[in-house]
């Protein structure tokens, strides 16, 4: 285990003793203290494939996610801590197994009765990013979200990135940029939303091979079929421009996704089940990464 992870578990397993020591101290104070635990499998199937057919990429995994957090509660501010850890088992000669630790910290305050703010930050080990496969990253953002009426919400959010790359037997390298993020949801009714989504984020490096730009815009409707039943179609387009990486005809790089997907949500008490199924077009500049194919997903997870 990382050091920044066995400090913040440190930090979690003080603050569960607080919890049972002191319960009345914070009931009375107008605070609660609610600690919470979740596990998840996920099993995922994906297929790749070149335009000509030509090359036929398979890949199957399942995954293991184990989360503990801590919130300390007000009627108008929220603290929360938060680790988790996933490993992934990946089916196949030839392709490693990986795993990806997160840890966080978040703050929430209602300024009025519709305006919410929040700053969190994270950390991140071995996380996949899409300028490199394996990531570290200190991750810093503020969050404002206006809700003037129940069925409308505006949410607006800034991010910074601070990354480092492990390259291998070459020196590991860094990068960093920010990211913003909008949303408008309109709600129809419990658990029933249509939500539009706009990002733009950057990466600075002076690694010629990791820095990018990227926009991305999506739409996702929610809509319940059954009790603890809801399904989720969306559509998302992603365009990502690399700094430094040039395609055979000396142009740099430019990728373009469209990434349709439908989702079905089944959260009977506190077991939270949920499939996906996503068809991803990936077109590119560069010739030899133009493909298509499907990505299936299933997870079971518990709440505790």
């Amino acid at each position: 285990m990382n050091h920044p992870l066995r400090a913040l578990c440190g930090l979690l397993t003080a603050m569960l003793a607080l919890f049972a020591i002191a319960p009345a101290a914070a009931q009375d104070a107008g605070w609660r203290l609610e600690p919470d635990a979740r596990i998840e499998v996920q099993t995922v199937s994906a297929q790749t494939t070149t335009r000509d057919e030509d090359l036929v990429i398979d890949g199957e995994a399942i995954s293991v996610r184990g989360q503990l957090g801590l919130a300390l509660n007000s009627e108008s501010t929220r603290f929360r801590l938060e680790a988790d850890r996933i490993e992934v088992f990946r089916l196949g000669g030839g392709r490693n197994d990986i795993s990806r630790d997160r840890l966080s910290a978040t703050f929430q305050q209602d300024v009025t009765k519709s305006l919410e703010l929040q700053v969190q930050a994270r950390r991140y080990d071995d996380l996949v990013t899409v300028e490199s496969p394996d990531t570290d990253e200190w991750q810093g953002s503020a969050r404002v979200t206006f809700e003037p009426t129940r069925e409308n919400r505006f949410r607006v959010a800034a991010t910074w990135r601070d990354r480092q790359y492990d390259n291998g037997a070459g020196p590991a390298t860094t990068g960093e940029g920010p990211r913003v993020d909008a949303q408008y949801r309109r709600r129809f009714g419990p658990y029933h939303y249509l939500a539009f989504d706009l990002r733009a984020e950057n990466i600075r490096s002076d690694d010629a091979a990791r820095g990018y730009e990227r926009e991305s815009a999506g739409v996702a409707y929610t809509r319940p079929v059954a009790k603890d039943l809801r399904v989720r179609p969306a559509v998302e387009w992603i365009q990502t421009r690399f700094d430094g990486r040039i395609t055979d005809t000396g142009a740099l790089r430019r990728d373009r996704q469209v990434v349709p997907e439908v989702e079905l949500l089944w959260w009977p008490g506190k077991w939270r089940i949920e499939a996906e199924a996503k068809y991803i077009v990936f077109n590119s500049n560069e010739a030899v990464r133009e493909r298509e194919g499907y990505r299936l997903t299933l997870s079971v997870g518990y709440a505790f």
